[in-house]
């Protein structure tokens, strides 16, 4: 009762909308997770069967489909449904998951064998939309923006945004917030298109030191772009 009682308590510190742990109760994400701690334990006990059963149970009631044998650790919420996990996805604890998110798999002969799915590490927070593919790992308290898609290795800390995925700035004093509802800020500093500027500026910085070396230009790699 007790693990309950605090796994109520870690969703309802991160859903501003949440007012009690009866509400919390209520919520698909809470009830997906419980089907899937059942349907989890019978993939282990190779009782694949009974577990696809439970799945789809769980997924009838909840449009929220977790493979019974991914693997999920403390604290996970998942805020509204339409999410799918893969079969060998691993998610670490207090990970947030918001809708229509998929943790999918590609072909497994360009991956890890046996491993198709991502790895999620400890407090990553992934924004509503976004898909994150592949045999790739997620950094410790990552975020990942709405409707980003994300095919490689994300670093410890980092915010990605887009298609396909990247980097981009966040302020120190937002980022350093225990917990950032909805993943990623938003301000007029740091708006999207002068994220998208900042992140050109860079690759063309980096398209030009790569001809520099090419053609054993004497001029510096580090020109930087006017205005």
């Amino acid at each position: 009762m007790g693990s309950l009682i605090t796994y109520l308590d870690a969703i309802k510190a991160r859903d501003p909308a949440a007012r009690s742990r009866w509400e919390v109760l209520l919520y698909p994400g809470v009830w997906a997770l419980a089907f899937h701690r059942v349907a989890h334990a019978l993939y282990d006990a190779r009782l694949f069967l009974l577990a696809r059963i439970v799945n789809h149970s769980g997924r009838f009631l909840t449009a929220i489909d977790i493979h019974p044998g991914a693997k999920i650790g403390r604290n996970f919420f998942i805020d509204h449904g339409f999410v799918v996990i893969g079969e060998t996805a691993i998610i670490g604890d207090d990970v947030t998951i918001y809708q229509c998110v998929t943790l999918g798999g590609t072909d497994p002969a360009n991956g890890i064998p046996g491993k198709r799915h991502p790895t999620i590490a400890d407090g990553v927070i992934i924004g509503s939309g976004a898909q994150v593919l592949g045999p790739i790992t997620v950094g410790q308290r990552a975020r990942i923006g709405a409707n980003a898609v994300v095919t490689r290795e994300v670093p410890e800390g980092a915010t990605m945004v887009g298609i396909p995925a990247r980097p981009t700035l966040v302020e120190a004093n937002t980022y350093a917030k225990k917990f950032m509802p909805y993943g990623t800020p938003c301000s007029q500093r740091y708006d999207p298109e002068t994220q998208k500027l900042e992140i050109l500026r860079c690759e063309v910085e980096a398209l030009r030191a790569r001809l520099d070396a090419l053609t054993g230009d004497a001029e510096p790699a580090s020109r930087t772009i006017q205005g």
